[in-house]
């Protein structure tokens, strides 16, 4: 999956805000800014990763006829 993708580049973009927020209230100088928001960009596909495997359809396991004619009750 490429980090560039749309979906990555928003989650990203919404992980760097309280950076870039700090950086413009001057809690954080530049380079502090510079640095930190590469993490978000990885963090961002780490998100987007995670929650694309979280819904990816799960193969169903293949059934057995003999599992679909036991009888639990049946002596």
């Amino acid at each position: 999956m490429s980090p560039l993708r749309w979906d990555v580049l928003a989650v990203s973009f919404l992980l760097a805000l309280p950076v870039l927020a700090l950086g413009l209230r001057g809690d954080l100088g530049v380079h502090d800014v510079v640095t930190r928001l590469p993490w978000c960009l990885a963090a961002g596909w780490g998100v987007v990763a995670l929650l694309r495997w979280a819904a990816a359809p799960r193969p169903s396991a293949p059934s057995s006829p003999t599992d679909e004619d036991a009888d639990p009750a049946a002596p």
